[in-house]
């Protein structure tokens, strides 16, 4: 079994994710404040970018294709290399159906 480095953009946090485990698992275990909701991946309320790595997400159903090759569901999501991730970005289907003046959560 093979463990991956995951450092979150912006908030200094890392952690180390085994291959066989999803992201958010090992954010809940390490005490990281992930956002999260229904853990089925179709709400992308624990949407993040990947800003570098590859993830395997095949349930990630709330993402096109393309989508997943750019965002992780935390939920669904797990590291196929070292990772760096952008916690609270939405993928751009999203962003658009957004109502006007509202922006991605920051963390």
């Amino acid at each position: 079994m093979t463990d991956y480095t995951v450092e979150f953009v912006g908030t200094e946090e890392t952690i180390q994710v085994s291959e066989k485990r999803t992201i958010l698992q090992a954010c809940l275990d390490a005490g990281i404040a992930q956002e999260y909701s229904c853990r089925v991946g179709m709400c992308l309320a624990c949407s993040a970018e990947i800003i570098e790595g590859e993830v395997t997400q095949p349930a990630a159903h709330a993402l096109t294709e393309s989508e997943a090759e750019s965002y992780a569901l935390t939920c669904m999501a797990r590291p196929q290399s070292d990772l760096k991730l952008h916690r609270g970005r939405y993928p751009p289907s999203v962003e658009d159906a957004a109502p006007a003046g509202a922006t991605a959560a920051d963390d």
